[in-house]
């Protein structure tokens, strides 16, 4: 049984004393080709599987699944590791840092290049439905957004930069989050006013004492707010 001074080791474990966890989503050809190279150079696994304890003499596979998967078509008994802590935080790091999970950036937040550097990888995928983006109008209407305020995504499809709602709009959220700043009290920007529902604004308007707002329209509130 490993122990916390285990924790940061590489370890030759007994394969049967691992769970695969989620496994792993690469064709099958590639992981029995693979195994059959793993065998004919050796049988040992030069890159590790990355495992936490989760009992004595268990462990689970944390990062590098496919690994796992060609070491057991290899019929491998014993596997290099290396041993993790348990937390959350080391499980998600090691799926970005193996490529088994996509890592995200706050979009609240992001610098030019960093949204740009996400959109590109979205149009770029296989199959995109964001394929037919123009990338630096994109970039920079998104860049130039208020999206420091957004609670969601839909703003987006208001920018005029190709992204519409349904399979595009989703798309972004394989890349990007938001932990949005708090609205202010009193806003009068025109931009970030237009991205505000209509009801919205007619609250705004209340809270504000301004006259006549019940019966204007979004553009007329903007206007009426902006002053």
């Amino acid at each position: 049984m490993s122990n916390l001074s285990d924790i940061g080791n590489l370890m030759l474990l007994y394969i049967n004393e691992i769970k695969p966890n989620e496994g792993t989503n690469t064709p099958k050809f590639l992981i029995t080709a693979t195994a059959k190279t793993l065998s004919s150079l050796g049988g040992r696994n030069w890159v590790p599987l990355i495992v936490k304890e989760i009992g004595e003499d268990r462990y689970e596979v944390i990062g590098n699944s496919f690994i796992y998967a060609v070491a057991e078509e290899a019929g491998l008994e014993k596997v290099w590791c290396i041993i993790a802590d348990s937390s959350e935080e080391t499980a998600k790091l090691t799926k970005v840092l193996s490529r088994e999970e996509t890592p995200k950036i706050n979009l609240s937040t992001a610098t030019r290049d960093e949204i740009k550097d996400a959109l590109q990888y979205l149009i770029e995928k296989p199959n995109s439905v964001l394929k037919s983006v123009k990338l630096l109008v994109a970039t920079n209407r998104i860049d130039e957004a208020p999206r420091q305020y957004w609670q969601n995504f839909e703003p987006i499809t208001k920018l005029k930069c190709g992204i519409t709602k349904g399979k595009k709009i989703n798309a972004l959220k394989e890349v990007f989050y938001l932990i949005p700043q708090p609205m202010p009290d009193v806003i009068k920007d025109p931009t970030i006013l237009n991205t505000l529902p209509t009801a919205e604004l007619k609250k705004m308007a209340k809270k504000r004492s301004k006259v006549g707002y019940s019966k204007k329209k979004k553009n007329d509130l903007v206007e009426l707010l902006s002053q």
